[in-house]
């Protein structure tokens, strides 16, 4: 089997899961409760979010536990409109955020907020110009990932700081889920960020853990309130193994993280220079700087995605059609269909994700049973 769908999700190392396992077999006791044992699970899960905070150079106050992205991005989100409303309700965010972002924004909107969403170049790539004409007296908020999870677009995240910096009240807010371990970290941990959302299952770690890093200093409102967790800010009994497992699992990321980038964008390199300049494919994630290494995206035009991803999948290769919460649904990409891609290219879209346990040897084999499949395909362009 050759997995090429990591921006869906990772494998789970098998030193994180040993870790979760331990944990979970050894000390299950409740972080709040008095005794020795709940102090035993307090401890660790404190020195997960001190290694966390060491890793990212940040302070361990400043990471706050949730169940992964589409919460995070909806805690600041919300969190921002709910704390900061009686100051302004405007929000800015890109036309091609994920569906957390973007359904939170359009959720907003139907409680009386105002939404302006920035459009995006042929790359999917966001104007400094435009940020600046967006911004109002009311602007509460700027959210950007880091990332594009169809395309691999990288936002141009140290500019948009720059910008932000005559505007110290707007909370800026940084979805990173697809750029930890990206080569990207001093982008994403700019001095003028003030949360940014990570998800662990895209870095080996177990589903439904994540974290937010939100500055000192700055407010948001919980989303879930109970017994009084996370600062009082997000309620709910800690995953203790899970966040444990976290830890060790961006730790080894971060250890690796030069290696796997350069190996990710030539093992990217090798399968975009055997695809482009053939008939009727059309190549969407471009080999610059302007995009991440782990991401191509392309379309074999006059064939359906889906159709693309199960010829794939019978050769033991996985792919996915853009992104993973809208290909069971057979929707165009939202990200090309603001590129401007007309919806009958958008629909033949597929998406290739690398990670770290790829190899050359995999790109490969799939250039091989590329120019099979592709072979097969002129049958239905011609």
């Amino acid at each position: 089997m050759i997995y090429f769908d990591n921006s869906a999700t990772t494998q789970a190392l098998p030193e994180v899961v040993a870790t979760y396992a331990k944990v979970s077999e050894q000390i299950w006791g409740n972080p709040s409760s008095l005794h020795a044992f709940g102090e035993s699970a307090w401890n660790l899960l404190e020195q997960s979010r001190s290694q966390i905070a060491d890793l990212l150079g940040t302070k361990p106050s400043e990471i706050l536990f949730t169940s992964g992205g589409t919460e995070g991005d909806n805690w600041v989100v919300k969190g921002t409109a709910i704390e900061k409303q009686a100051f302004g309700k405007h929000l800015i965010t890109t036309m091609i955020e994920h569906p957390a972002i973007r359904n939170s924004m359009e959720q907003l909107e139907m409680l009386g907020f105002d939404v302006t969403y920035l459009p995006v170049d042929d790359h999917g790539l966001i104007s400094i110009d435009d940020l600046k004409a967006a911004i109002r007296p009311d602007t509460i908020l700027v959210s950007v990932m880091a990332v594009n999870n169809e395309v691999g677009s990288k936002q141009p995240l140290l500019e948009v700081a720059e910008v932000l910096k005559d505007y110290p009240k707007i909370h800026f807010h940084i979805d990173a889920v697809q750029g930890i371990g990206k080569g990207m970290q001093s982008k994403i941990m700019n001095d003028r960020v003030d949360f940014v959302t990570f998800s662990g299952h895209k870095f080996h770690a177990p589903r439904g853990i994540g974290f937010i890093y939100a500055r000192s200093g700055r407010k948001i409102a919980p989303l879930l309130t109970g017994g009084g967790q996370e600062r009082n800010l997000r309620s709910g009994t800690e995953n203790v193994p899970a966040i444990v497992a976290m830890a060790k699992a961006l730790r080894l990321l971060l250890a690796g993280e030069k290696k796997a980038v350069a190996s990710e964008l030539a093992i990217k390199q090798s399968i975009l220079e055997h695809i482009k300049g053939r008939r009727n494919i059309i190549i969407f994630s471009e080999d610059n700087d302007n995009f991440a290494p782990h991401i191509l995206c392309f379309a074999i035009e006059g064939v359906r995605g889906e159709t693309i991803v199960h010829a794939f999948e019978e050769k033991g290769i996985y792919i996915s059609t853009t992104s993973a919460c809208s290909s069971k649904k057979h929707l165009a990409s939202s990200t090309l269909k603001a590129m401007k891609v007309a919806d009958a290219v958008a629909t033949s879209a597929v998406r290739i994700s690398l990670g770290d346990q790829n190899t050359l040897a995999e790109a490969e084999t799939f250039n091989q049973v590329f120019d099979q499949l592709y072979a097969d395909f002129g049958k239905i362009m011609a």
